[in-house]
C-alpha cells in the first residue's frame, strides 16, 4: 500500500471549516487507508461496482494497426471475446475490462507476439484521454498534472488507479509512480505492460521528451525479452516486484510543461471532467468522491450533503454506498487534505495559513496538528526536507 501514513483517530469536527457528517466522521479510524491493497501491483478491488465498470474504447486506440502489420484481422479477435467492432475505431464505446485483457492475451497467444502490450501501447498519445488530455497539458508543471491525473484518471477508465508512493529502494530523491487495475485472477501482463506503456507516453509528451525515468518495476514475469522492455521505456527494467511503478526523480514535479499553465483553460476543462462524473446506479462513488472533494476544497463547503447533492444522492445513500465500496466519506476527504497538503508543502513556497485555508482547516495550528498525525512531522520541517518521510507504520 500506499507508505504515506494515515491515521487511525477520529477527525475533530471543530477542526474543519464545512465538514459536516459528524455520524460519519465517527467511522473514521476502522479505515487505515481509502486506497484499497495491492498486491502484484493489482489493486484488490473485485466488489460488484468494480467488476460492473466499464472503460472507454480508447484503451483499444493502435490495436487494428498493431494487428494489422501482422497481417491478422482485429475484427476476428473483436468477436472472439464480446468487444464491439466499433470500439477498434472510436474512443468513446464503454468496453468491459475484462473483455479487454481478454483480447490483448488471445490476441498475443494467437498472433505470437509476447510484447503486444507494449507495441500497442506506444501508438497512443495524450489524445486518447480526451478532455483529461486538456487539463493535463494546461498545467503549469509536471507537478500539477500528475495530481490533475490522480483526481480524474477514473473519468478514462474507473478501474485503473495512479498514485504517487515512496520509492521503494528508498533512494533519496526518488519516488515512484505506481499503476494499478483490479485483481481478477488471470494473467493481466499484456494489460499492464499497454497500460504502464502508455502512462510512460504520457509522460514524455507532457515533459517534451526524457523526463529521467530512473527504472522500471513490472509486478510479473517478462512475457518479451528483456530487451523489449527496455527498447520501449530506455530504462532499466525489472521483474516480479510488488507493483507496477515508474521511478522518477521528485524534481520532475517542478518541471514545467512546455506551453502549459493555462489556469482558465484547466479551470474550464476540470469543470468538463466533473460534469461527465457518471451518475448510472451502478457506478463507483469512491472515486467521483475524491474528485468532488479535490474540485470544491478550499472553495466551497466539502461536508457530506453537500458532495452528497453533487453526485445526485441522499447522504446516507452516499454512506450505505461507500461503506459497500471499503471506505468512508471521512476516510477519503481526510486523504484528499492529506494528499492536496503534500503537494502544497513540498512543490509551493505558498504560506502555511494560506495553505490552511486551500484544505478547508480554520487554523494553521490545525494543518501542524495534521501533518504530525499524517508524517509524524510539522509542515515546516516537511517543507525544509521537500519529500515526504516514509510510513510511520
Amino acid at each position: 500500500m500506499d507508505q504515506i501514513f494515515v491515521a487511525q483517530n477520529q477527525v475533530e469536527p471543530a477542526d474543519v471549516l464545512n465538514t459536516g457528517g459528524s455520524d460519519d466522521a465517527a467511522e473514521f479510524g476502522k479505515t487505515t487507508d481509502y486506497e484499497p491493497e495491492v498486491v502484484g501491483g493489482i489493486v484488490e478491488i473485485c466488489r460488484s461496482p468494480v467488476e460492473a465498470a466499464l472503460i472507454r474504447s480508447a484503451a483499444l486506440r493502435g490495436f487494428r494497426a498493431t494487428v494489422a502489420e501482422m497481417q491478422a484481422d482485429a475484427e476476428q479477435f473483436a468477436r472472439s471475446v464480446g468487444v464491439p467492432i466499433p470500439a477498434l475505431d472510436a474512443d468513446e464505446i464503454p468496453i468491459s475490462p475484462v473483455s479487454l485483457v481478454e483480447l490483448l492475451n488471445h490476441a498475443a497467444a494467437i498472433l505470437e507476439c509476447p510484447d503486444l502490450g507494449l507495441r500497442i501501447a506506444g501508438r497512443q498519445d495524450l489524445s486518447a484521454l480526451g478532455s483529461l488530455a486538456t487539463a493535463l497539458q494546461s498545467c503549469a508543471t509536471l507537478g500539477d498534472a500528475l495530481d490533475c491525473a490522480t483526481r480524474y484518471l477514473f473519468v478514462h477508465s474507473p478501474t485503473i488507479a495512479l498514485a504517487v508512493v515512496p520509492d521503494p529502494y528508498g533512494a533519496a530523491g526518488v519516488e515512484a509512480l505506481r499503476y494499478s487495475i483490479p485483481a481478477r485472477g488471470r494473467n493481466d501482463s499484456q494489460a499492464i505492460d499497454l497500460g504502464l506503456g502508455a502512462i510512460h507516453r504520457y509522460a514524455l509528451a507532457l515533459a517534451g521528451g526524457r523526463y529521467g525515468l530512473r527504472s522500471v518495476e513490472l509486478p510479473h514475469r517478462p512475457a518479451a525479452p528483456l530487451s523489449s522492455y527496455e527498447e520501449f521505456f530506455q530504462a532499466p527494467v525489472r521483474f516480479g516486484c510488488s507493483a507496477a511503478l515508474l521511478r522518477v526523480p521528485c524534481s520532475l514535479r517542478r518541471q514545467p510543461i512546455p506551453g502549459g499553465g493555462n489556469r482558465h483553460l484547466r479551470e474550464l476543462a476540470e469543470a468538463l471532467l466533473i460534469e461527465q462524473l457518471p451518475t448510472n446506479a451502478n457506478a463507483i462513488l469512491a472515486p467521483r468522491v475524491r474528485a468532488a472533494l479535490h474540485h470544491g476544497l478550499g472553495r466551497t463547503p466539502v461536508d457530506i450533503a453537500t458532495i452528497a447533492s453533487r453526485l445526485s444522492v441522499t447522504p446516507r445513500t452516499l454512506q450505505r454506498r461507500l461503506a459497500e465500496e471499503g471506505t468512508s466519506f471521512s476516510v477519503i476527504l481526510d486523504d484528499v487534505r492529506r494528499h492536496t497538503a503534500a503537494r502544497y508543502l513540498t512543490d509551493t513556497t505558498m504560506a502555511l495559513s494560506d495553505v490552511a485555508t486551500r484544505l478547508g482547516l480554520a487554523e494553521q495550528s490545525i494543518l501542524t496538528r495534521y501533518s504530525k498525525r499524517w508524517w509524524g512531522v510539522t509542515p515546516t520541517t516537511l517543507r525544509r526536507h521537500g519529500t515526504l518521510p516514509r510510513s510511520r507504520t
